[in-house]
């Protein structure tokens, strides 16, 4: 005797029993070199590690339950199937929040660090340590979470991107870059974030409108000129930046103005500072127009203001005409680089005004009473200094796009800054015999470069985006992008393996030579200092002869993104020939978000051809976004965030799961109405109801299966005979059937709220609705009762499979139950099965075409139709559920014969005394009629008259009314000529029908009249 079933479905006890169940099984751990795993073959997914910021949300939740189910699903296919769980330093971001929370605390932040590591104390390894240890605490509690979302990662191989392994391979990657000459140094123009003091890529920067001014400032010409008879004394510049004035070296117009010719070549006195500065003529210069709505034209004067150092468009002005600008800008007989005159920058690094940082004229002008200000202190201050001179000509409202950091969410600055890049269209020489050579058809990409590498497989059909509209994005994005700046100004992250040596011309030593001659060390010239990249930082003897030749570490740390670039392969175990490599890499899928598709996808393709020489995986999965109510995102700021413990504690971890799943489609942002509700302890949190949704499945499918499994006691396959199925036997094995191949078609093509919508109403309808309902009686038919006894242990068995992927712990806490009161299961001759102690490691349910029976299927869907109707005329005629009624059915030959050969089974869920179904049968007097489809169901003894004649009446109406439209629409030749032969057909199908259903009620009004 099994075990009796709780009658309550308790999440907590069946999540903590099946947690239990798959951890001693070691059910999630991938077999890389054994004979188990060797003779599978591999499915592999690396996580998107998680920033170990902070703990998850809600669109962790969702981006993990996704892949799960993709892992889940190959598992139980017997795939030898590898999760790869792990979690990323996050550079920026988790020193941010790190130094946040010290202010907030009152303790030591960043700040003061950086005091001790000036005064020569360690000040730097006691703020890693500071993050070392949020990092353990936040690791600690994101890899709980994941264990409580169900994810069956491999939790034997953790990795973090600043572990040993992954360190490793950041290393033995940035030498061969160096050493490839694809890392270089170089002073431009970066985006730099003033809030955090680091250089930010491009793709790091998100751009925002904001509602700004055009400044229109006045600067007097040195020497005042005529034009067409007027005197010019100044020329009128717009600004929306007066700030960065202080470091203009140059006024550009657009040679076709008619003005340039009288004025380029003047020069003009830059007003604060007294500098000198020349106009100069550029084809960029946008020529004004009041009435234009291009607003650059709009409200353009004509002069464009040149800052060289603090602008994108004004560098590359300042490149083409550096050495006009310098002929004007710089002292006569000075022998220093013309750039640091022409490119002039005005700003610390934290964004305020200094003179400290190439900027050498503002001591004893009006400008120094700037010097430490904000950048928008010294904004306010300069506009009010022009409206003082009376050198303000305007000031304009102008709404414009500004980019800003997306860690620190500050504004950026475009800085002049020296960098370590990685050049990503040089081509590699070495790289040119396995991938080719030249430059990808129609681009500016060679096809050997780090870009060609990712882009090539992309268009070449190798590499594929589900959907597809995101390929777009990421073939964008490679073949407009720019070299790759990997310094950033951090101490938390993989610092940079290269040391400089301070003295400038040096030359390699012996000692040194002999280090580079052994590929222990790489070198590289810049601006006349020596850089040495060391092959393996923990080469201690090659670092100590650096040292004590003078040479001395970089500071600055890699981009996150680095790292981040080598996750697929770095976990496990690149650079070595490890067997997990080999089995597990490249990767099946990757599962993200859109808004990395630069900044991660692109790069860990880009890493994956340049490292290993195969693209890390096959397909790219990006998923919605989760959003509120209201379409907006969830945020902390805007207090709409939903925390996933929460809503595992108050519904159940599988809940959540079928939840986010059922509403993830690949057409739009998946949006979650926020409640907030009272926890127990008194803490105000947010949940939604569409969580509900599942608790509500959830609650059904363990109600129905104890249903079931109460009827399954003794359940023996021996018993089974093949020749007393009936046909509601073979009607659930055929949707069965159908229902497994659909499920696996839409998992395999990524499809998630579509197989799950399928297998849901599979039990919701087929099983429960109607198949329990028919076996019911037949447990009592000591004949019947072993057929529908195994045919029912069997669908249960492959519904509980079909559903796992997406609601793991109360399928798997079901099959136990199963396994306990039907340990064997199968039909003998129609559908073996393969037993299995756990769920988690089940074999997939297979497309059993032998149990696909249309035939079947569509008498089934007549009984059907005929039981909807008559309960639809018991429940209008007000019929007590448990009164026996008599019911006829007048239909086809063919309809009637499907019905009376299936009598029984109408009666028995329609509750009838009496059933009859035959062609031209005539109406019973005072009998209710309902006319469906090719059928007029006829309720006996049910109605009034005259009221059941208005009925009808109406009825007639509106299918007159139909009738009407579609002979209209047959009657238009453009429809029947134009419009596909299989819709112009369905419109005669329905006029038929129409005509057929207008004929039965014109006979039930003649019958109720005679």
């Amino acid at each position: 005797m099994a075990e009796e079933i709780s009658k309550i479905y308790d999440p907590k006890t069946i999540e903590k029993q099946a947690d239990s169940i798959w951890v001693k099984g070691n059910h999630f751990h991938a077999e890389a070199s054994s004979d188990k795993g060797e003779s599978k073959k591999a499915y592999t997914i690396v996580i998107p590690p998680p920033n170990v910021t902070a703990p998850l949300h809600l669109g962790h939740a969702l981006n993990n339950t996704l892949q799960d189910i993709m892992i889940r699903f190959h598992r139980m296919q017997q795939f030898e199937t590898l999760w790869m769980p792990g979690t990323d330093h996050a550079g920026i971001a988790t020193q941010t929040v790190v130094d946040k929370r010290l202010r907030a605390e009152g303790k030591p932040a960043l700040v003061d660090y950086k005091k001790m590591e000036a005064e020569g104390e360690k000040g730097r390894e006691e703020f890693v340590g500071r993050v070392q240890a949020w990092k353990d605490e936040y690791e600690a509690q994101i890899i709980a979470q994941l264990k409580a979302m169900g994810c069956s990662c491999d939790w034997e191989r953790i990795r973090f991107t600043m572990d040993d392994v992954c360190a490793k391979a950041v290393r033995t990657n940035f030498f061969r870059l160096f050493k490839d000459g694809l890392i270089y140094r170089g002073k431009r123009l970066v985006n730099w974030d003033p809030a955090t003091q680091t250089v930010l890529a491009d793709d790091e920067v998100e751009h925002e409108m904001v509602q700004g001014h055009f400044w229109y400032l006045q600067y007097p010409l040195v020497e005042p000129i005529e034009i067409d008879g007027e005197q010019i004394e100044h020329i009128t510049v717009a600004t929306t930046r007066p700030e960065t004035m202080l470091g203009d070296t140059a006024i550009a117009m657009n040679p076709s103005d008619p003005r340039a010719k009288e004025l380029v070549g003047k020069k003009v006195r830059l007003p604060i500072v007294g500098r000198i500065i020349p106009i100069i003529a550029d084809e960029h210069v946008v020529l004004p127009d009041p009435d234009s709505e291009d607003d650059k034209a709009k409200f353009s004067t004509g002069f464009l203001k040149v800052t060289p150092a603090h602008d994108p468009d004004d560098y590359a002005i300042g490149e083409r005409h550096i050495e006009e600008i310098a002929a004007v800008v710089m002292p006569k007989d000075c022998v220093e680089d013309a750039r640091n005159y022409v490119f002039i920058n005005v700003m610390a690094p934290d964004g305020s005004i200094s003179d400290k940082f190439g900027w050498e004229d503002a001591v004893g002008t009006d400008a120094e009473f700037l010097l430490g200000m904000d950048r928008y202190e010294a904004r306010e201050a300069i506009v009010e200094w022009f409206r003082q001179e009376k050198l303000l000509e305007d000031v304009r409202e102008y709404a414009h796009e500004i980019g800003h950091s997306y860690r620190s969410h500050v504004a950026i600055e475009p800085y002049l800054s020296d960098q370590w890049y990685v050049a990503v269209k040089k081509p590699i020489e070495h790289l040119g015999e396995k991938f080719g050579t030249g430059l990808i058809e129609r681009t500016d990409v060679p096809v050997n470069s780090l870009a060609g590498l990712a882009l090539k497989p992309l268009l070449d059909g190798k590499l594929r985006f589900i959907p597809e509209r995101y390929a777009k994005t990421y073939q964008g994005w490679l073949e407009n992008l720019r070299d790759w700046p990997i310094s950033r100004q951090l101490w938390w992250g993989h610092q940079i393996p290269i040391w400089v040596c301070g003295e400038e011309n040096a030359s390699l030593d012996d000692k040194l030579k002999t280090l580079e001659q052994e590929k222990r060390i790489s070198t590289q010239t810049y601006q006349e200092k020596l850089y040495a990249c060391v092959s393996e930082s923990k080469d201690t003897k090659a670092v100590k002869i650096l040292e004590k030749a003078g040479y001395v570490r970089d500071e600055d740390v890699l981009d996150t993104w680095f790292s981040s670039a080598l996750w697929p392969f770095s976990t496990m175990g690149w650079p070595d020939e490890t067997a997990e490599l080999e089995r597990f890499y490249p990767g099946d899928v990757l599962c993200t978000a859109r808004e990395i598709i630069t900044l991660w996808v692109s790069r860990m393709v880009m890493m994956g051809q340049y490292c290993v020489g195969k693209i890390p995986f096959k397909d790219v999965f990006i998923h919605a976004m989760i959003q509120d109510g209201q379409g907006r995102k969830m945020s902390k700021s805007l207090g709409n965030g939903i925390d996933p413990l929460v809503v595992i504690d108050s519904h159940g971890t599988d809940a959540m799961r079928f939840t986010l799943a059922s509403m993830t489609t690949d057409t739009q942002d998946v949006r979650m109405p926020v409640e907030a509700m009272t926890l127990p302890d008194g803490r105000e949190v947010n949940t939604s109801p569409k969580f509900d949704l599942g608790r509500n499945f959830c609650n059904k499918l363990w109600n129905a299966s104890r249903f079931a499994m109460m009827n399954l006691e003794g359940t023996d396959p021996k018993k089974f005979d093949i020749k007393k199925m009936t046909i509601a036997d073979k009607w659930i094995l055929s949707r069965l059937s159908e229902t497994s191949s659909d499920v696996t078609k839409a998992l395999n093509e990524f499809k998630f709220s579509e197989p799950l919508t399928q297998a849901y109403r599979f039990f919701w309808n087929d099983f429960c609705d109607w198949y329990l309902e028919w076996a019911k009686p037949r447990m009592r038919d000591e004949q019947q009762k072993p057929i529908a006894q195994n045919v029912l242990a069997f669908v249960l068995d492959q519904i509980l499979r079909l559903l796992h992927p997406f609601v793991p712990f109360i399928t798997e806490g079901i099959f136990q139950n199963l396994n306990a009161i039907a340990p064997v299961r199968g039909l003998k001759g129609v559908a073996e099965i393969n037993g299995s102690e756990a769920l988690v490691s089940a074999v997939w349910p297979g497309d059993n075409k032998s149990l696909r029976n249309e035939d079947i299927e569509k008498q089934i869907t007549v009984v059907q139709t005929a039981i909807r109707t008559i309960r639809d005329l018991r429940s209008k005629y007000n019929k007590k559920p448990g009164e026996k009624l008599i019911v006829s059915i007048n239909s086809s030959q063919e309809i009637s014969k499907i019905l009376d050969e299936n009598s029984e089974l109408v009666c028995q869920l329609a509750n009838l005394e009496e059933f009859t179904a035959a062609q031209n049968l005539e109406k019973p007097e005072k009998s209710a009629a309902m006319v469906v489809e090719q059928m007029q169901v006829y309720l006996h003894d049910a109605i009034d008259i005259e009221a059941e004649k208005k009925r009808l009446e109406k009825q007639k109406q509106q299918i007159e009314n139909a009738k009407k439209g579609v002979e209209a629409k047959l009657a238009n030749e453009n429809f029947v000529n134009k419009a596909k032969a299989e819709v112009v057909e369905q419109a005669r199908n329905k006029l038929t029908e129409l005509t057929e259903q207008l004929k039965a009620i014109e006979d039930n009004l003649s019958q109720l009249a005679s």
